[in-house]
């Protein structure tokens, strides 16, 4: 059974123990259906319970770890240890009141991989943003929401940058669309602030930044932005991070994963290396 390291977060213990529980059902191969029957939970719930999409209540993990003939004491209590560890909550919980529930999910995540490769098209992606620019881009939304709720989400864009140079932080490959780096958010100061920042960010051991210039042309990253965050646990998939207006994909099926993978490949090979690319950022930060 697969030991969590000490400080992956609330998240990762949740996505373990549904791949746990997923185990443990195709093993004695019982359908998702049964399995909900034997919680009085539907088919779905069942699945969200192994994709680790929602809170487990241990009475539930009790009832199908005797479903499927978990009967051994160490066993049964490891993995409803799990659950008690899965349920607490972390540290953005205390931004409900400006973290909308599917982003809750992304930061769960977020804290907990090893490795977070990135592909920006419209704007820095936010774990690289400086508190001015990120302020600019959410002070896009005014009057939709207030200066307030604009302060609450700069910090909650700022306590996430923490991850990178706190702990055992993880490793940040980003690819940035010259288009972002182009784009006036906030004006000229704003952007001479944020191009520096990029700069000071990619001396980091743990950040690797590269640029997708203009003169490629068409690119494997048509689609649009994208996130992969792969996990230390070998028991946990890549997952796919698509963000939409309203809400977002999670991808973890192989194939949409391999996809994705690939097209990130195929950016790191056709952007600026990581000492060109800091090259451009220079020459961006002496033209403005």
């Amino acid at each position: 059974m697969t030991t969590v390291q000490p400080g992956g977060g609330s998240m990762v213990r949740r996505i373990l123990l549904g791949s746990q529980l997923r185990r443990l059902r195709e093993t004695r191969g019982i359908t998702r259906e049964d399995a909900g029957y034997a919680i009085r939970a539907s088919e779905s719930k069942i699945s969200r319970m192994e994709l680790g999409r929602v809170s487990f209540k241990e009475r539930d993990v009790a009832d199908l770890l005797s479903l499927y003939g978990v009967d051994d004491g160490l066993e049964r209590e490891a993995l409803l240890g799990l659950v008690r560890e899965a349920n607490k909550s972390g540290w953005w919980h205390s931004f409900n009141d400006v973290l909308p529930g599917w982003f809750q999910t992304y930061v769960g995540l977020e804290e907990a991989a090893a490795l977070i490769r990135t592909y920006e098209v419209q704007f820095v992606p936010g774990l690289l943003q400086s508190e001015e620019y990120a302020r600019a881009v959410f002070g896009q939304s005014r009057p939709v929401i207030s200066e307030e709720e604009v302060e609450r989400r700069v910090s909650l864009r700022m306590r996430r940058q923490k991850l990178l140079t706190e702990g055992d932080s993880p490793r940040l490959w980003a690819v940035i669309d010259e288009a972002a780096l182009r784009r006036p958010v906030g004006g000229p100061k704003v952007m001479r602030g944020q191009v520096q920042y990029l700069i000071d960010a990619a001396e980091q051991a743990n950040v690797v930044i590269q640029v997708m210039p203009f003169r490629f042309g068409a690119h494997a990253g048509e689609s649009g932005a994208f996130t992969i965050l792969r996990f230390p646990e070998q028991d946990l998939a890549d997952v796919v991070y698509l963000e939409q207006l309203t809400s977002a994909l999670y991808l973890d099926k192989r194939d949409d994963v391999d996809a994705y993978i690939q097209v990130m490949e195929r950016l790191c090979v056709d952007s600026l290396t990581p000492e060109r690319t800091i090259d451009l950022l220079a020459s961006i930060l002496k033209e403005r």
